[in-house]
């Protein structure tokens, strides 16, 4: 029982990439913190998708991590941002949460690129698009932001973090740092910058004081400072590179209407890992080419 409650929780932690069980209930009391409601549909959802994953036989390991159940986590916590809670939506995100680990375990199939949030993004995109056409009386119309005189950092930079699970609320975004600081201080560095490089992007760019202020600008950047940094300078180039192209992806996302959910985090990280291994070929490349004159 305790080992079932582990893989729950590292389940929420990996949703920022923390395999640690401690991490995943700091995370999963962020939510509480915030709704209640949306701390049981992460639940929920977690545990749809690890099952599905333990009754389809695969990597027990794997589940173990809580590798098959941060998507079925970020589901649970989209239905109740999206759609009302009925029987018909609770249908729903048993279907979406199985379908996100199915969807995991093609991306396991290859290894050059990690599949990352993308079950999830991809399970409630289908999952908007079959509720727009089918049942559109369950989605929940959107409220839009507000204006905002100026812009307020502390919350910006709280929110950045807070959005990665759709929380808009301050001490949810810093429990969640908290979290990720209690499994990895290097983790926590890369937290920071990715919070606060696209704060600093969007104060030059002149963006709009509400969405600075919600997070909605930032969210993805932490993902991507997670994924790539390490204690390398190198690896802090292309941590930046990945974050300021998920800055403009999100806007651009944002700007056509789009629900981006993490995608931006996840295009720019293989983008980046692409060019990054376009240069180190091409580098090999020009070295052999020389050791070939020098010969």
């Amino acid at each position: 029982m305790r080992e079932r409650l582990f893989v729950i929780s590292r389940g929420i932690g990996q949703v920022m990439f923390q395999n640690n069980a401690f991490s995943g209930i700091l995370m999963l009391s962020g939510i509480l913190y915030s709704s209640w409601q949306l701390a049981l549909l992460a639940i929920i959802g977690n545990i749809i998708s690890t099952a599905t994953a333990w009754i389809c036989s695969y990597s027990r390991e794997d589940i173990k991590n809580g590798l098959y159940g941060f998507n079925g986590t970020l589901v649970g916590i989209a239905i109740g941002v999206f759609i009302e809670i009925t029987w018909l939506s609770m249908l729903l995100l048993l279907i979406t949460s199985a379908l996100s680990t199915w969807i995991t375990y093609l991306f396991s199939l290859q290894h050059r690129l990690s599949g990352y949030t993308a079950p999830f993004i991809l399970s409630v995109w289908i999952l908007l698009v079959g509720c727009h056409w089918i049942f559109p009386s369950l989605l929940l119309s959107t409220t839009p932001l507000g204006a905002e005189p100026s812009s307020d950092f502390l919350r910006a930079f709280c929110l950045n973090i807070g959005q990665v699970m759709f929380q808009g609320n301050s001490i949810s975004g810093l429990l969640f740092l908290i979290a990720i600081a209690v499994n990895s201080r290097i983790n926590a560095f890369y937290t920071a910058l990715g919070s606060i490089l696209p704060i600093v992007v969007a104060v030059l760019s002149g963006m709009d004081h509400a969405i600075l202020n919600a997070g909605l600008i930032g969210y993805n950047g932490v993902l991507c400072a997670i994924a790539l940094g390490d204690k390398t300078i190198r690896s802090g180039v292309w941590c930046v590179c990945s974050i300021l192209i998920s800055i403009l992806l999100q806007w651009l996302g944002m700007h056509w209407g789009i629900t981006t959910l993490t995608a931006p985090f996840v295009f720019s990280v293989w983008i980046t890992i692409i060019l990054k291994r376009s240069l180190e070929k091409t580098v090999w490349y020009i070295l052999k080419k020389e050791e070939g004159h020098q010969s």
